[in-house]
């Protein structure tokens, strides 16, 4: 009697601790608001913030593939935020041929001279910064940021972004923004997140002056149809 008494009281606690574990997996923090100005207060557009668990491994996620798009000679959006190992598609909604390419050390690939949308994503499993070009037209220029976290989101005209669902605890959070002087790594600060309570996290940032390659007239008609 003591033996299976023994017994149904482990069973009875191990029930207990499957039971708290899966209470506190499916707890989420509230919403967590993020701020990015730069140095005279303005706020920053394109600029990616993330949070990285710092008590848990990220949670498995499944890969859907996202878009890059060309319209009007520019890529679309200007920044795109991915997770490692996500595919991209490039299609080009242009009635004339752009012709794709990357030199960044994360992801060097090319996409030749085509109109529509090639047959096979590109596929973006290292983590970094992804500078696209067109070779083609020089002015079309955008970035890919590889992140090694699900937990991510861009800032809008005023500077502000959300991230939401992410479970209570602690974790890192960093900026990154294109024309940012130093690296994400400088940006990093510690985010402890509450069950339902909401959270801020607020950055200033320092950025270069914008340069882009001029855009040609729209008269303009170069080589390959551009």
């Amino acid at each position: 009697m003591r033996r299976r008494a023994a017994i149904a009281a482990l069973l009875t606690l191990l029930a207990l601790i499957v039971a708290s574990a899966a209470v506190k997996a499916q707890a989420r923090s509230g919403p967590v608001e993020a701020v990015v100005t730069d140095e005279r207060g303005k706020p920053v557009v394109d600029a990616v913030v993330t949070l990285t668990s710092l008590g848990m491994p990220a949670p498995a996620t499944p890969r859907v593939t996202v878009v890059m798009d060309q319209h009007d000679k520019e890529f679309v959006p200007h920044v795109l935020p991915v997770y490692i190992g996500t595919p991209v598609s490039f299609p080009n909604r242009d009635n004339i041929r752009h012709h794709v390419y990357s030199f960044s050390s994360p992801e060097k690939f090319e996409l030749p001279l085509y109109i529509g949308t090639p047959a096979t994503p590109v596929l973006f499993d290292k983590p970094g910064v992804v500078a696209l070009g067109c070779n083609i037209h020089d002015w079309m220029l955008a970035y890919i940021y590889v992140v090694t976290t699900p937990y991510f989101a861009k800032t809008a005209a005023d500077g502000k972004a959300r991230l939401d669902g992410l479970t209570p605890g602690t974790y890192e959070a960093r900026v990154w923004q294109p024309r940012m002087r130093g690296g994400a790594e400088k940006t990093a600060q510690p985010v402890t997140l509450a069950v339902g309570e909401p959270a801020q996290v607020a950055f200033v940032v320092s950025l270069k002056a914008e340069w882009r390659v001029p855009r040609a007239p729209d008269s303009y008609k170069g080589v390959q149809g551009s």
